[in-house]
């Protein structure tokens, strides 16, 4: 079994993979400070409950974007399970080339999602990544990353709105009812989820125009990528394990290649 490992601003989202197929799912969250022995227990825990014995993990991969946590991460992998795991940065088989000015910028996440997105659904693919920012990367028809759009999520808004005004309460964020709010808690919820839809179909239409593919598909993922998908024809297919089946698709690409 491999164990795929997506280490975002707000959650650690772990995919087990047996044999090509999705066993099991989990998340931890990231801003906690944790040490190696609380990320090994952690995971033997989480995957004890799946029925899953951390000795039948016999490789992992991870892709981060949060540098500081990944000395302790990294160190519960090698002593839990015995083995190193595969890091996604320079150096490493993806499939996908990065065309763009300095692809050493681009996050990890962002080349996974690209080579998932490919591999499921070929290109031209435009992939939408609704999580702490939301994205937008652009895969050519022959699998170059070829540009991407970095906006604000949803939740970095909603924190904004009730961080940096004194009357704005915490909320819950989800699609109100309609549109046209008469309180406070609906007018924030209508603002951050049809503002996210408005400038979902704004870019996705501007990245049609500019780049020329008029057959690109648009695959969303993330947490908030649901209630957009969902509310919008400018998204064409949610993909909610899109993370972990690009993670998995790396980590076969390189284990093949060390045969």
């Amino acid at each position: 079994m491999i164990l795929v490992i997506d280490v975002g601003n707000t959650n650690i989202t772990c995919g087990v993979y047996d044999n090509g197929n999705l066993k099991a799912t989990f998340r931890i969250t990231t801003k906690i400070p944790r040490t190696s022995d609380e990320y090994g227990v952690l995971l033997m825990e989480m995957l004890k409950i799946r029925q899953i014995e951390l000795g039948q993990i016999e490789g992992s991969i991870a892709a981060s974007v949060v540098s500081d946590i990944m000395h302790s991460l990294t160190g519960a992998l090698v002593k839990y399970t015995g083995n190193a795991p595969l890091l996604v940065g320079p150096g490493v088989k993806t499939g996908i080339k990065v065309s763009t000015e300095n692809p050493r910028a681009i996050g990890a996440d962002r080349i996974v999602d690209a080579v998932a997105a490919y591999e499921k659904y070929g290109g031209p693919v435009l992939v939408l990544d609704f999580g702490t920012a939301t994205t937008y990367d652009l895969v050519s028809p022959d699998g170059r990353f070829q540009a991407g759009i970095t906006a604000p999520g949803v939740r970095i808004s909603a924190e904004a709105l009730w961080e940096r005004t004194a009357m704005l309460p915490n909320i819950e964020i989800k699609k109100p009812k309609t549109i046209l709010a008469q309180d406070t808690v609906s007018s924030m919820q209508a603002g951050l989820i049809y503002g996210q839809i408005g400038q979902t179909e704004y870019i996705v239409r501007k990245v049609k125009e500019e780049s020329g593919y008029n057959d690109l598909k648009v695959v969303a993922t993330g947490g908030m990528g649901r209630i957009i998908a969902d509310e919008t024809d400018s998204i064409d297919i949610y993909d909610s394990f899109l993370t972990l089946d690009g993670l998995y698709a790396i980590y076969e690409k390189n284990r093949r290649q060390e045969r």
